[in-house]
């Protein structure tokens, strides 16, 4: 049976590669395309890792160790040394298509590092320099007339790799600023050189099946624009009322591949989803247009009118509604020609410089965002990019409560897999380009002052970049350079072709925005963006200073209670903030020899104040330490000196659950009064590095993941740690009423000296209220360390909105005398039960403190979250809790309510960790193990990722707490459920 012809679309090319270096191939691209392939992953072919790096590749041969392991980078040969020939390989793979009649194919290339030529059947073709372009050819001519094609690419590094200068540095000695290609690539404070400097097919490679009629780039465009005086009444369907009229602008341009003119109906179609795959048709369009032999035109849709659409909002703000835009092309004679398609989400972005605070204030359809967001350097350091990693690091985002991601300008232009999940989970996108201060002139020495070498080549990228990623709706800035503004024709390039279209203009900082608006003839599709505002750098227009000096920052451990001083920040808006990073003892043992489990060591100066001594490969992992001399004792020793690895690791995660809670709650207690925003440096790391990170590269959460999440809800109640006053923090558009807050204070001793209850409370919406003053510990007698609760509920119901345990020492104190308290033997029940779908296990679990009976008045013990199910997938962190002295018959219904989703397997499962003590059971923590036949001897037996909905928790006396657990597991593995705590410190198997 001969091959059937190609259907009209896209197919990737992810599978199947071979690579091998090239001055071990005595063939030419020719030869390996015609006469002489590789038959398989024989010397010196191996099997590739495409999209990803050379590195990539021969670390999954293992003809390289691990870089991301223990001091093994140190192993491998970098390029500096080695050459560029030696990083210079052949990619090849096979793919079959055979094309009808008036079928055309192109072969993409998304991106590749930094040039590469390519051989199809025998016939090279050459993808010119630049890592972050797109490279499409067409190759209908070339293939091979049975349909079976042999490809092969041969992939050049960049043009200036650099050296790295003993002494390391940011950028090492920044020659790779001279290429158009990403500048970590030489190692920062944070990470280490990447040896090949990512040299490699990165990104996506496809194969696309059109007719005569190609459609390219499209551009989706929603207009919102506040009413002002009509000058020109042909402009009225562009204005809406109050968000409830709102157009779609639509732009592509086609091209007519075929000799004779094409007779073309072009149609774009939106959908939206209901329940049960129900799909609603919203609007169909079709028109007719004449394309000339050879022609490319620039077709615009008329606009399409929508009346109070569904709107796109940032993560806490609202939903994440998105519509499906499909574009496709018919041609007389022929048929479906090309069709495209994307999500799309109605939402209007804009920004201005707050008069009140002098940062820049955001606004997300006419609503003020409190920013509360991280910088993102990228997924992976070896580009071992996939779709199932960018959910899971996007989702950690919007589980942590951020809403806005700052890509930082050494990294990547990020894929549109990244902002896809960006647009689902709702995080706003700061998109940077490649320049930085350190290595564009900024740096130490001074290098490249003028950027890279190819000014043209940065603009080709840059625009060609902005029609990759301007149809999503999360991205919302572009961004000139990391503390450092382009030269000066590449900024006034920016400037000018990311100029906002008058619609997107923002009255704030224009003049006559009428009169804009009444000279305006132009569709805004037909804009590059027109859309988002351009920023020339991260310390300019309501950054930092707003000014360009380097007032970010700072990047090392703080005292929690100086993040709400008013000396500590002052600037409005803060693009880096920075702090520990320690992971998990697992994470240590996993990712490095014996020999880097040795703790620091601790070395008192003659101020008094302590030196961490990092053993080298902690050292060479960047390690920043819990304690900065001069400045700010150490932190984890206010717990005591640790024991071990464990001992310390469980110390740090306390740290780093209170130092990123207090940075995020300190921000939070000046919004609007002083603050805008602020983006923490940084969210995760590439590699295996030991700072600023809230999980590992093996994904796996820090106890600061949880404290973020904690501090960055979008109603929230908080101690000042400076004035001790407790504050409730709304950063939503409606106002809370008819609500309370208890405050209650355990002791050791599992005693309650303190306990008081504010009722009839408001809140405005956007605002931060300070309540009272907490009168703990200033009554007599206070006990040195103890815990406070706070809960902020509904008087109506008692459904907890907000819930926040601190553990508190005296001025002046410490936290030593929580070492004896491990010996508490606290009584803990957990009811749970396991639903399957698949590979997916989600854990549903109560978890409740025994030591002491509740007052069965005090109905907030239950933790009844006043969380609902959102409309889309089902989402375990959006059930009810259980909360009834029938504690079991109520788990069952819950469990009954979302069977429909999982396959239930067996009755509830109880388990007793039984206990004579009373009190707090402190810090308690899950984590996920998997047992297989093939476990061998101190293998990571972790599962990750592990999605929690919260975790290093803690419970009052009496106290039920509801806990989600959902994770993937590996074929042939059985899943283990492990508890452990402060009082619990031999893990407990509860499934």
């Amino acid at each position: 049976m001969g091959m059937l012809s190609a259907s009209i679309g896209k197919t990737k090319l992810d599978s199947g590669w071979l690579a091998a270096r090239s001055t071990e191939v005595g063939l030419s691209g020719t030869q390996l395309t015609t006469s002489h392939p590789p038959t398989g992953p024989a010397k010196p072919w191996m099997e590739a890792v495409v999209p990803g790096t050379v590195l990539a590749t021969l670390v999954k041969n293992k003809a390289v160790p691990d870089p991301f392991y223990g001091l093994e980078n140190e192993m491998i040969l970098d390029i500096a040394d080695s050459g560029r020939e030696y990083y210079t390989f052949w990619f090849f793979t096979t793919f079959q298509c055979k094309l009808s009649e008036n079928q055309h194919l192109d072969l993409n290339f998304r991106a590749i590092n930094y040039s590469a030529e390519v051989y199809l059947n025998g016939q090279k073709r050459v993808l010119q320099k630049g890592m972050f372009r797109r490279h499409s050819l067409d190759v209908t001519d070339i293939l091979h007339p049975d349909g079976q094609n042999l490809l092969a690419v041969l992939v050049h590094p960049p043009d200036h790799p650099g050296t790295i200068p003993p002494e390391g540095g940011q950028g090492g000695d920044h020659e790779i600023g001279k290429d158009v290609a990403t500048q970590y690539v030489e190692g920062w404070d944070w990470i280490a050189p990447i040896r090949d400097r990512n040299t490699g097919i990165w990104d996506e490679v496809s194969i696309s099946v059109t007719g005569p009629v190609k459609i390219i780039d499209p551009h989706l465009v929603s207009s919102f624009c506040q009413p002002v005086k009509i000058i020109d009444p042909h402009l009225v369907s562009s204005f809406f009322d109050n968000y409830t009229r709102v157009y779609l602008h639509a732009s592509t341009e086609l091209e007519n591949r075929s000799t004779w003119v094409a007779e073309c109906s072009l149609s774009i179609q939106v959908t939206t989803d209901l329940e049960g795959g129900v799909c609603l048709v919203e609007h169909l369009q079709t028109q007719h247009l004449s394309i000339s032999p050879g022609a490319h035109v620039q077709y615009t849709f008329p606009q399409l009118f929508f009346y109070k659409p569904n709107l796109w909002w940032p993560n806490g703000m609202g939903k994440q509604s998105l519509y499906t835009v499909r574009i496709s092309v018919d041609v007389k004679g022929y048929g479906e020609s090309d069709l495209w398609s994307h999500l799309f989400g109605f939402r209007k972005i804009e920004s201005h410089i707050d008069n009140a605070t002098g940062g820049r204030l955001f606004k997300v359809n006419g609503q003020p965002i409190f920013i509360r967001g991280g910088n993102w350097i990228l997924s992976d350091g070896l580009l071992r990019l996939s779709k199932k990693r960018y959910k899971t690091d996007i989702k950690f985002h919007a589980d942590m409560n951020m809403n806005m991601i700052r890509c930082w300008g050494g990294g990547l232009a990020e894929r549109p897999e990244f902002y896809h999940y960006c647009d689902i989970y709702g995080l706003l996108v700061w998109q940077e380009f490649w320049i930085t201060g350190d290595v564009d002139g900024r740096g130490v020495p001074v290098s490249n002052p003028d950027g890279p070498l190819d000014h043209d080549l940065f603009m080709l990228c840059a625009r060609d970049t902005v029609k990759l990623l301007r149809n999503h709706p999360s991205l919302a800035l572009w961004v000139g350079g990391n503390e450092q503004v382009p030269p000066e024709d590449i900024n006034k390039a920016l400037k000018n072709d990311l100029k906002l279209h008058p619609y997107f203009k923002n009255s704030n900082e224009t003049g006559n925005f009428t009169e804009d608006l009444s000279l305006s003839v132009q569709d805004p599709s037909q804009y590059l963006d027109g859309t988002r505002i351009y920023i020339q750098g991260s310390l300019w227009d309501g950054f930092a200073d707003g000014k360009g000096n380097f007032t970010d920052g700072p990047y090392e451990i703080q005292y929690p209670e100086d993040f709400f001083k008013d000396s500590f920040y002052q600037y409005g808006f803060n693009p880096e903030v920075g702090s520990v990073g320690m992971p998990v003892a697992a994470t240590i043992r996993a990712t490095m020899p014996p020999e880097g489990w040795q703790i620091p060591v601790f070395k008192q100066g003659s101020d008094g104040y302590i030196e961490e001594v990092p053993n080298p490969i902690w050292k060479y992992h960047k390690y920043i330490p819990y304690s900065k001399p001069g400045k700010v004792h150490d932190q984890i020793l206010l717990y005591g000196i640790p024991k071990d690895l464990d001992d310390f690791c469980l110390k740090a995660q306390l740290v780093n659950y209170i130092q990123y809670r207090a940075l995020l709650e300190g921000w939070s207690s000046r919004m609007w009064s002083k603050y805008t925003g602020v983006l923490i440096w940084k969210n995760q790391n590439p590699w295996t590095g030991l700072r600023g990170q809230f999980y590992d590269h093996l994904l796996d959460q820090t106890a600061g993941f949880y404290g973020c999440r904690c501090a960055a809800e979008p109603i929230h109640v908080q101690l000042n740690l400076a004035s001790y006053f407790i504050e409730v923090v709304n950063t939503t558009s409606q106002e809370l009423s008819d609500v309370a807050i208890e405050a209650s204070v355990w002791d050791l001793d599992g005693a309650c000296p303190y306990y008081k209850v504010t009722e009839k409370l408001s809140v405005p919406p956007k605002k931060v209220v300070s309540i009272a003053e907490m009168k703990y510990p200033k009554t007599k007698n206070p006990k040195p360390v103890y815990f406070l609760l706070l809960k902020l509920y509904n008087m109506s119901d008692y459904g907890i909105i907000s819930r926040n345990f601190y553990w508190l020492h005296l001025p002046g104190g410490d936290y030593k005398l929580l070492e004896p308290y491990r010996k508490k033997n606290i009584p803990l029940k957990l009811t749970s039960q396991i639903f399957i779908k698949g590979s997916t296990y989600e854990v549903e679990m109560q978890v409740h403190n025994r030591s002491k009976k509740q007052d069965p008045k005090r109905l907030t013990y239950k933790n009844n979250f006043t969380t609902v199910p959102v409309d889309g997938d089902f989402n375990m962190a959006s059930t009810e809790p259980v909360n009834s002295a029938t504690e079991e018959k109520q788990v069952a219904g819950l469990f009954r309510r979302i069977c429909r989703h999982f396959k239930d397997t067996d009755s509830l499962k109880v388990a007793e960790l039984n206990g004579t003590d009373s009190g707090v059971a402190f810090f308690l923590h899950f984590s996920v193990r998997g047992w297989s036949k093939s476990h061998k001897e101190g293998e990571d037996t972790r599962i990750l990722p592990v999605h929690y909905s919260d975790n290093y928790f803690s419970l009052a006396p009496g106290e039920v707490m509801p806990i989600k657990i959902s994770f993937e597991v590996p074929h042939g593995v059985t899943p283990k459920v492990t508890l452990h705590g402060w009082n619990y410190h031999v893990g407990q198997t509860i499934l």
